[in-house]
């Protein structure tokens, strides 16, 4: 990792930490989701930049390094897609690959919509493409403990959150986020009561890497986290034609716990998805959790290098 360089770049009227390996014309930009950061893709950085790719992952406005917007309750998804575009900009890039998970799989799709001229193509881990707006996320058949519902809460995640420290909050999440289950807490729990303080971190995610994580959260916090994505995703605003032209590959994970989130399986297998992104692949990691990047680089790598080799002439 020590190859890696770090600049801070400026992007529309931010700072924000770029982290980079590699070189030439063939660019590969990483969107994070959350509780990640730019380091969550060093695995994947280091392989496409040995495999000849200019490898790019930043902190997203009001994550880790990157600078806190002025008005953070007015930021949106598509703010992150703006800075993508100021950022490739400001980098002198006119087209790249996108890479993105969790979160940042809607914000590489609405990239790829809005603005397909700067996409090769799209490359998204665990999320399916939604046609965004009020429906994109269907809390409703869930409980009332669903983690998503509990984090949209105004200030019900910054008190359970606030009783732990940075690291103690990461770690909790991470060692849920790799179940299989969907987190969902009982009317008398908050979402950080639902890991015994016992629970080791997953063998695959060392205290190193938990360290490098804390360390960047206890510089943002997780004000700016709870606001984009999940305090914004139903007021993104819906596309006109959302379709998304660009090859793209979806990697899944058999053991996501999103798997099991309403209609989210169904809409996979059945090619649904291919409605609104034509030219996809699907390919499954058979015991690939939420960060199967993580838990099983090398497999996820040979992906993401067989797609880009197929569609980087």
């Amino acid at each position: 990792m020590e190859k890696i360089q770090h600049t801070n770049v400026q992007v529309r009227e931010l700072k924000l930490h770029v982290a980079e390996i590699g070189s030439g014309p063939k660019v590969v930009l990483f969107f994070h989701g959350f509780p990640e950061i730019w380091y969550t893709w060093r695995h994947q950085m280091v392989a496409v930049a040995n495999k000849g790719y200019r490898a790019i992952a930043f902190d997203h406005r009001g994550y880790g390094l990157s600078e806190q917007p002025a008005e953070p309750e007015k930021a949106t998804l598509l703010d992150l897609v703006d800075d993508a575009v100021a950022l490739l900009d400001s980098l002198g890039i006119d087209k790249a690959f996108i890479v993105g998970k969790d979160f940042g799989a809607l914000s590489a799709y609405r990239l790829g919509v809005l603005h397909p001229e700067w996409v090769s193509a799209i490359i998204t881990l665990g999320t399916p493409f939604i046609q965004p707006g009020p429906s994109v996320v269907q809390n409703h058949p869930l409980p009332e403990g669903f983690y998503i519902s509990r984090w949209q809460e105004p200030g019900r995640a910054e008190a359970d959150f606030g009783r732990f420290d940075v690291k103690t909050v990461i770690r909790n999440i991470y060692i849920l986020f790799s179940r299989s289950e969907i987190p969902i807490a009982a009317a008398d729990q908050e979402i950080m009561d639902l890991v015994d303080p016992a629970t080791p971190l997953p063998p695959w995610f060392s205290e190193e890497d938990l360290s490098v994580y804390a360390s960047l959260y206890e510089k943002s916090g997780f004000c700016f986290a709870l606001q984009v994505p999940y305090r914004k995703l139903k007021v993104d605003r819906s596309l006109i034609d959302p379709k998304v032209s660009a090859p793209s590959l979806l990697i899944v994970g058999e053991k996501d716990y999103s798997l099991k989130m309403p209609g989210v399986n169904n809409y996979i297998r059945t090619g649904a998805m291919k409605h609104l992104v034509p030219d996809l692949d699907i390919k499954f990691i058979e015991e690939g959790t939420h960060f199967m990047h993580e838990q099983f680089p090398e497999q996820v790598n040979q992906l993401i290098i067989a797609f880009l080799g197929k569609h980087g002439a």
